[in-house]
């Protein structure tokens, strides 16, 4: 193959990510919230290969049943795609194939991730080289999570979570997952949230406008301390969660049982994160869930954001 040559395929790979702080400010005219969020990318991967096409589809396969994903122009990496050609003026198209690893509709950005590998493989499959920067931007316009996606580490999301600033993390954070065997509506969560806050006017702090993280959250990951992050885990998304699925109540009380420093609703839900005192701590703790006939599994964080990957 010269140097010239276009490469045959491109293998990216981009993580998921758990929120281990969210804050939801008050709804706003247009009918959406801004938040602040501290994200950190964990070791659950979507691998997208990129191979050239004149039109533009996707495949998926994986650990994840993906049975229900849309195979159309509405899927996020079709969408990723079809925006970087049309800026680019890339004339052709791309077929996708996904392997695929984090939870569908599960409150750990699966479909972010997929669109951020998409960006960075057709860039580099299309010889675009947009850059960094350009293509966190085109991932700002496919969806609040995508930019995180594409940085990975940890970061504090503002915004709409997609102003992200990096923050410093030192060490490794263990947790165990447990994944639901249905999804959420992260809108419905968002609209139950609404309706939480008005039943309880009287009872909780009117939401800021515009939220910020808090300070401790930011101390415990730069001091690498899971004891100390445990007591400061939030997520203004779990109560509305937990209201529409109690049975989400019951998986965190089992894994405070069971040895967890704290657990708590990803995101939207429906997953379940739980913090473990290290690693031993964390097999423990996926041994007894999975016991309970729980689908776990581990994953540490913080990790890399999309890249290249040499097969």
């Amino acid at each position: 193959m010269t140097s010239l040559a276009r490469p045959r395929m491109i293998h990216a790979r981009a993580p998921g990510k758990l929120n281990v702080f969210l804050k939801v400010g008050a709804l706003l005219d247009d009918g959406y919230h801004d938040v602040a969020t501290a994200y950190q990318a964990v070791s659950l991967y979507e691998d997208i290969r990129a191979y050239p096409a004149d039109d533009f589809s996707v495949a998926f396969s994986g650990s994840i049943d993906t049975s229900g994903l849309a195979l159309d122009g509405s899927n996020l990496a079709i969408k990723a795609a079809q925006l970087l050609a049309r800026v680019s003026g890339f004339r052709g198209g791309v077929r996708l194939e996904v392997d695929k690893n984090v939870p569908v509709a599960g409150g750990m950005g699966g479909g972010s991730a997929d669109a951020a590998a998409t960006l960075l493989a057709c860039d580099t499959l299309w010889g675009t080289d947009l850059g960094r920067e350009e293509l966190i931007s085109l991932a700002a316009q496919l969806g609040a999570d995508v930019p995180f996606a594409l940085m990975g580490g940890t970061a504090v999301g503002t915004g709409r979570g997609d102003q992200l600033s990096p923050a410093l993390a030192k060490g490794q954070f263990h947790w165990v997952l447990v994944l639901a065997d249905f999804g959420m509506s992260t809108p419905t969560v968002y609209s139950e949230l609404d309706r939480h806050r008005e039943r309880h006017a009287l009872d909780i702090y009117p939401a800021e406008r515009v939220p910020s993280v808090d300070a401790p959250v930011l101390h415990a990951l730069r001091a690498g301390d899971p004891a100390m992050l445990a007591e400061v885990m939030h997520n203004d998304l779990q109560a509305p969660a937990l209201h529409l699925e109690s049975r989400l109540g019951q998986v965190l009380e089992l894994g405070e049982e069971n040895g967890a420093l704290a657990g708590m609703v990803s995101g939207s839900g429906p997953t379940v994160a739980f913090l473990a005192p290290d690693a031993d701590g964390a097999l423990d703790l996926q041994v007894a869930l999975s016991a309970a006939r729980h689908r776990v599994i581990r994953a540490t964080g913080p990790v890399h954001g999309a890249r290249i990957i040499s097969d």
